[in-house]
């Protein structure tokens, strides 16, 4: 009986060595996808840098804010050459009222700033009110809705009126307007560039510049469209947009969950600075533990796991966005803070175009982080995990020691010998969910467990409380 007994161990130690190698190697793939995403992010940011894009915007005296990144959309009226020979000429005046209606509308629903001009054409910018690096994009996208929609109306009411639109994207110079609905004007050679890229498009057409292109050409199709004189700088070639790449949009015209994926990508990046900066700033500098360090551990180990675990890239970006807020709330509070932190997720998203179905989920994955709790799926399983990494690391007494240390520091009445008691019984009743932290993280907390006893031991031995 023994000798069955002690077969079947070492049955289940070989599955158990088998199946860590197919671990380890999954693992090391899924890292290498990780440093590629991170090596894809380092080239988008050394394409900033490279056209003069990629530092921090800052703000000037006199009312007057330097924007490193936003992207310009310049619309011309086409149809006053038509309005002389017009015998309906004041109706189609008021015709034109609409168009500029159309455009408004627009502009409005895709977060874009209308800045003041001169005359019958219209300037718009994104990256303004909300900096990101999805600005390119979004006026992209507002463009195209902006020429069928003045293509629509024009068929269906008999219009002599057309557009031609100009993108470009640089830095700028913002002057505040005092203007509730025009905050800025805007100045530069860039505002120039943008007017004359507008000018040169025919008809129904949106012509970009070099810088716009190479921030869009993962997401349009884009040919060359001839070159024009920039001042300064002699000519540029300039590129005609097409329609959006056809594995980003279905055969109704919708946007697919690659197109998803693809917008979420620049999404978190603006997500991620935002709220390490906000952390770094607005935390108590009495968190040792709940620090800026944590959610980025946190925020890097749910990839990890999520990879392992075989969730889909849309799950990870929820899983990573929820780490980046899951502990914000120790801004305000320390016991309840995941409620805090899901008020800040509700009040922050929506800014960057998230929408509350998204942002209900990332709340859901981050109350999982309260304890205790049962996790009712994969999501939450792997940010529990996740959280809970240290347990099972090599460096688990020196961070350990620095939650006690924030935890005293915040009035918790413990000596060291009764914390290390509290963490063993802590870790001898926790449990890993996912089957990748069982696996690389089960083994070591066992040895934590021993290292504190050890501890533990020593201390009841020189009578210290």
């Amino acid at each position: 009986m023994a000798e069955t007994n002690q077969d079947e161990k070492l049955s289940l130690l070989q599955q158990l060595a088998k199946r860590n190698t197919g671990l380890d190697k999954q693992l090391k793939e899924l890292i290498g996808q990780y440093e590629k995403e991170n090596l894809r992010n380092e080239q988008y940011t050394a394409l900033l840098r490279e056209f003069g894009l990629a530092d921090e915007s800052g703000k000037d005296r006199q009312g007057v804010r330097r924007f490193k990144m936003v992207s310009m959309l310049y619309v011309v009226i086409k149809g006053f050459t038509t309005l002389t020979h017009c015998e309906d000429s004041q109706e189609q005046l008021d015709r034109l009222d609409e168009i500029f209606f159309i455009i408004s509308d627009i502009a409005q629903k895709n977060n874009l700033t209308k800045i003041p001009t001169v005359g019958d054409n219209v300037l718009l910018a994104g990256g303004i009110t909300t900096e990101n690096k999805t600005n390119p994009i979004d006026v992209a996208v507002a463009a195209e809705k902006i020429v069928r929609s003045i293509k629509k109306y024009k068929e269906e009411n008999n219009t002599i009126w057309d557009v031609a639109i100009g993108i470009h994207t640089g830095p700028i110079v913002a002057r505040y307007a005092q203007k509730k609905n025009n905050p800025y004007t805007l100045a530069g050679n860039n505002v120039l560039t943008v007017s004359r890229l507008g000018r040169a498009a025919g008809s129904g057409e949106i012509v970009v510049s070099p810088m716009t292109f190479e921030l869009i050409k993962e997401f349009y199709q884009i040919s060359p469209y001839g070159r024009i004189p920039v001042k300064y700088s002699g000519v540029m070639d300039i590129f005609r947009l097409g329609n959006m790449l056809p594995e980003l949009v279905d055969a109704d015209g919708n946007l697919t969950d690659e197109y998803d994926l693809r917008y979420s990508r620049l999404q978190f990046m603006d997500i991620q600075e935002f709220m390490l900066d906000m952390l770094e700033e607005q935390l108590p500098h009495n968190l040792y533990y709940h620090n800026v360090k944590h959610t980025i551990d946190v925020t890097t180990e749910v990839e990890l796991i999520g990879w392992a675990e075989g969730l889909s890239e849309k799950d990870i970006m929820l899983l990573k966005v929820a780490a980046l807020f899951h502990d914000s709330g120790q801004i305000k509070c320390s016991k309840g803070h995941e409620e805090v932190s899901c008020e800040y997720a509700q009040k922050i998203l929506p800014k960057y175009n998230y929408p509350q179905k998204k942002i209900d989920e990332i709340k859901r994955i981050i109350m999982a982080t309260q304890l205790p709790h049962e996790p009712s799926d994969t999501l939450e399983a792997v940010i529990q995990d996740s959280d809970l990494d240290y347990l099972g690391r090599t460096d688990f007494v020196p961070v350990s020691n620095m939650l006690y240390k924030e935890l005293t520091e915040r009035g918790a009445q413990m000596t060291m010998n009764q914390w290390n008691k509290a963490q063993i019984k802590f870790i001898s009743d926790h449990q890993y969910y996912t089957q990748t932290a069982k696996s690389l993280r089960e083994v070591n907390k066992q040895s934590q467990i021993e290292r504190l006893k050890e501890l533990v031991e020593e201390c009841d031995r020189n009578g210290v409380e």
